[in-house]
C-alpha cells in the first residue's frame, strides 16, 4: 500500500514575502503615476485661476461691446440668438460665448431673455467644432467621409432640440416659474475674488477702454479653456481597457450617459464632441449610436456656466442657467425615452442626404452658415 504524501504548506515567511512585494509593486506604482496626477491637479487649479480672472476681466469691460451691438441693432431675442450662434463658431466652442453672455448681463447690456437667447444660441453653434475637426481629417488625406458625417449628426442634434428650447424658456423667464431659484456667489469665494483680482481688474479699468478689456477677457477665456484641454487624456488611440469597454456604449442610455460623464471632466461640449470623431473613426463608437451622447454632452456643459454665474455673484444670472438646464435637460429627455427611434432615422437620414455627394454638403455648409447671419442682421 502507497502512503500518499501530502505537499507541504508554504512557510509563514514565504507568505509574509510575498505579500510584502506585493505592498512594495503597489507603492511603486503609486509614485510612478503621482508625478503624473500632480501635474493634472496643477493644470486644473491654474485653468480655474485664470478662468475667474477672465471673468472678471469681461465684467469689466462689457459695456465696450454696447455700441457694436446698437451699431449693427442687434436687440431682441432673434438678433441675440444669431450673435451668440456666430460667436461659438468663431471661437469654435459655445461655453466661452455663454461665459461671456453672462458677463454682457451682469453690466446690464443684455435683458434676462436676451442672455438666454445668446446662450441658446451658443448651444445651436457649439458642435461646429466636430464638423471642422471632421472636414480636417477628410482633408488630412483618408477622405473618409464619416468624419464630415459625424459633425453634420452633432449640428442636427443641437439645432433640433435646443431649437424649441428658445421659445420655452423665454416663456418660462417671461412667467417668473423660476424665480425662486437664485444663488449668488458664497461670502468666501467673493471676498477671495475681490481681494485677489479686483486690484489688478481695477488698474487695467484705469488704463484701458472697455472694449479693449473685453477683447483681452475673451482671450483669456480662451486660453483658460486650452489649459483645461491639457488635462484630458489622449483617445487618439484608445487603450485596451476603453476597447474592451466599448461594447457597453452601443446602449442609447450608457451613450447619454458617457456624454455626460466626458462633458463634466472636460468643461466643454465642443472638446467632449470632438473626441468623438478618431472614436467613431476608430470604430470604438457606432455612427448610429452617436445621437444619445451629443444629447448628455449638451445637458452636462452647463457646469461652467453655472460657476460663471457664481463667479459673477449676480443672482438672476443663476435662474438663467437654471432655466437653460431645465429646459434642455426636459426636451432631451422627452425624446430620448419616448421618441428616440423616429428621431434617430430623421436625423440620420438628413445626415446621409448632406453628405452623400459635394453639392448635398455645400448645401448644408451654406444654410448653417447663412442662417445664422441671417438671424443677426434681419
Amino acid at each position: 500500500m502507497t502512503d500518499h504524501v501530502q505537499p507541504a504548506a508554504p512557510s509563514q515567511p514565504d507568505v509574509r514575502l510575498a505579500e510584502g512585494e506585493q505592498h512594495l509593486h503597489v507603492a511603486a506604482s503609486w509614485w510612478r503615476v503621482a508625478p503624473a496626477v500632480a501635474v493634472r491637479v496643477a493644470y486644473v487649479v491654474v485653468a480655474l485661476a485664470i478662468f475667474i480672472f477672465a471673468l472678471q476681466v469681461l465684467k469689466a469691460g462689457a459695456g465696450g461691446i454696447k455700441p457694436i451691438l446698437n451699431e449693427i441693432n442687434a436687440h431682441g431675442t432673434v438678433n441675440i440668438v444669431g450673435f451668440g450662434w456666430l460667436g461659438s463658431y468663431v471661437v469654435l466652442s459655445g461655453s466661452p460665448v455663454a461665459a461671456i453672455a453672462l458677463s454682457l448681463f451682469s453690466k446690464g447690456v443684455l435683458s434676462d431673455t436676451e442672455t438666454f437667447a445668446m446662450i441658446n444660441g451658443s448651444r445651436l453653434g457649439a458642435s461646429f467644432i466636430v464638423l471642422f475637426v471632421g472636414f480636417l481629417y477628410w482633408i488630412r488625406g483618408a477622405r473618409n467621409p464619416d468624419g464630415l458625417y459625424i459633425g453634420v449628426v452633432a449640428l442636427l442634434t443641437a439645432f433640433t432640440l435646443w431649437g424649441p428650447v428658445i421659445p420655452l424658456g423665454q416663456l418660462i423667464l417671461r412667467e417668473g416659474w423660476f424665480d425662486g431659484v437664485r444663488f449668488g456667489s458664497p461670502g468666501v469665494l467673493a471676498s477671495l475674488v475681490n481681494v485677489v483680482y479686483d486690484p489688478m481688474v481695477k488698474r487695467m479699468a484705469d488704463h484701458l477702454p472697455r472694449l479693449v478689456m473685453f477683447v483681452i477677457g475673451i482671450g483669456v477665456l480662451l486660453f483658460s479653456f486650452s489649459i483645461f484641454d491639457r488635462v484630458l487624456p489622449n483617445l487618439e488611440q484608445p487603450g485596451p481597457r476603453f476597447e474592451r469597454a466599448s461594447a457597453f456604449l452601443h446602449q442609447r442610455y450608457a451613450m447619454f450617459l458617457f456624454g455626460l460623464i466626458v462633458t463634466g471632466m472636460t468643461l466643454s461640449v465642443s472638446l467632449s464632441l470632438t473626441i468623438l470623431v478618431p472614436l467613431t473613426l476608430k470604430g470604438y463608437v457606432k455612427r448610429d449610436n452617436i445621437i444619445p451622447y451629443v444629447m448628455g454632452a449638451n445637458i452636462a456643459t452647463w457646469i461652467d456656466t453655472l460657476f460663471a454665474a457664481l463667479l459673477l455673484d449676480q443672482p438672476r444670472a443663476f435662474t438663467i442657467v437654471f432655466v437653460e438646464m431645465v429646459t434642455g435637460a426636459s426636451v432631451s429627455l422627452t425624446v430620448l425615452v419616448l421618441f428616440y427611434e423616429p428621431y434617430k432615422r430623421m436625423i440620420l437620414h438628413l445626415a446621409h442626404l448632406a453628405t452623400r455627394d459635394k453639392r448635398g454638403f455645400a448645401i448644408f455648409l451654406g444654410v448653417v452658415l447663412v442662417v445664422p447671419v441671417a438671424l443677426l442682421l434681419v
